[in-house]
């Protein structure tokens, strides 16, 4: 069991909440999505207030509760657009007869079933309701429906009922529908796959106190870590000096210099099957590296530089089968230079962008053309967090076409 809670560490579970008694159980369900380190946003409906105050689950899962359809605090009032991109997973618990009712007919009342309209995430069912209402052919026809859209259920469960009747239409307990939310993730198109993902910048010594470097923030990479390991990867992340913190799940193997990058990389990359290289390596580096500190006393100095192994070229010779991702960062003729790598380094597949004069370094949006051998794609401009969620996607596309399954 610990093992498949694993796979929700650093997942991010937006748990709807609707009017039922049994919304009590949604605090303790709440809190064991924490536990395992998933970050929960939850959402509730005007009757899931009627049960319990939204303080309690703000209180539980750090973050604000959200229940208008049009709130001005949040995106532009857009708030089922901003939800469903954020989420990895929609789970209601409890999931009422007349919200069943509402999903099965694309009803859009509120928040809750207009964002579940609005996502192409995963979107999970924890019934709850009176053993009748559950029977009923109405409940169980809607209910038909959502499985046959994709939906998953999780229960109902047999037992004793608030309203004092004993049958089906039990919430299943939240230890429950916690290792069954688990399991869907154990089951994501990349699930025992070892992805290996580079990210942030070098740090070349001049002396002890300089050092040769670049204003990769590191922000891309570890968003496309995450986004892998929401797919179900195994994901190891060779990581330059940066402010971030590792997305939870990822193992992160700190190095400073192209060096360091190049041994990391080339160990991680014996154990893996997918490689992603979104690291800013340095291409040249001091030819020596003072022992002291240089003193500034004359008008000008002189570093000769060297050039450092290409840690692409290098994974790519040492490992032939590896399915490789390489990134492109260019402040000119962005499809020309990327297709020359993609070809030169023999890649599968190249993220190009642009970058200087505001763009992509130290900030929080980006643009990405991939290009793969017969192939193209632009993703539109967009925060570094969804762009890497739309290239992870891509990524299982093209390594399923290699591998051929």
């Amino acid at each position: 069991m610990q093992n498949a809670l694993a796979t929700l560490a650093g997942r991010r579970i937006l748990l709807g909440v609707t009017g039922g008694i049994a919304a009590y159980k949604a605090a303790d369900l709440t809190r064991r999505f924490k536990e395992a380190g998933a970050d929960v946003q939850v959402v509730m409906t005007a009757g899931a207030t009627e049960f319990v105050a939204p303080l309690t689950f703000q209180a539980l899962s750090g973050r604000e509760v959200r229940s208008a359809l049009f709130d001005a605090a949040h995106e532009a009032a857009m708030g089922h657009i901003e939800l469903a991109r954020w989420a990895d997973v929609i789970v209601i618990a409890p999931a009422s007869a007349n919200f069943l009712a509402q999903l099965a007919q694309g009803s859009a009342g509120d928040l809750l079933t207009t964002l579940c309209l609005a996502t192409d995430r995963p979107i999970a069912l924890a019934p709850a309701m009176n053993r009748l209402m559950w029977g009923n052919a109405a409940t169980q026809a809607n209910v038909a429906t959502l499985r046959q859209r994709g939906v998953h259920l999780f229960g109902p469960g047999a037992g004793s009922q608030a309203c004092g009747e004993v049958g089906d239409g039990r919430m299943w307990e939240p230890v429950e529908i916690r290792a069954a939310v688990a399991q869907l993730f154990a089951q994501g198109p990349l699930a025992g796959v070892r992805a290996v993902v580079t990210a942030g910048p070098t740090r070349e010594p001049i002396d002890p106190v300089r050092v040769i470097t670049n204003r990769s923030s590191g922000k891309q990479g570890y968003a496309v870590a995450q986004a892998l390991g929401a797919l179900g990867a195994r994901v190891t992340l060779v990581s330059g000096p940066t402010a971030l913190a590792a997305p939870a799940g990822v193992q992160r193997i700190d190095i400073e210099t192209a060096q360091d990058m190049l041994d990391a990389a080339l160990d991680a990359a014996a154990q893996a099957e997918i490689f992603v290289g979104t690291a800013a390596v340095a291409d040249y580096r001091p030819a020596r590296a003072e022992a002291q500190k240089i003193k500034k006393k004359d008008a000008a100095l002189s570093l000769p530089l060297e050039r450092t192994d290409d840690v692409l070229k290098a994974v790519r010779e040492r490992f032939p089968r590896l399915f490789m991702v390489g990134f492109a960062a260019e402040t000119e003729k962005l499809a020309e230079h990327a297709q020359g790598k993609l070809k030169n380094k023999k890649l599968d597949l190249i993220a190009a962008n642009l970058v200087g004069n505001g763009r992509a370094f130290d900030q929080e949006d980006n643009a990405l053309h991939l290009f793969w051998p017969g192939g193209e794609q632009e993703l539109a401009p967009g925060s570094k967090t969804a762009l890497a969620r739309e290239l992870a996607q891509v990524i299982v596309q093209r390594y399923r076409e290699k591998a051929g399954t």
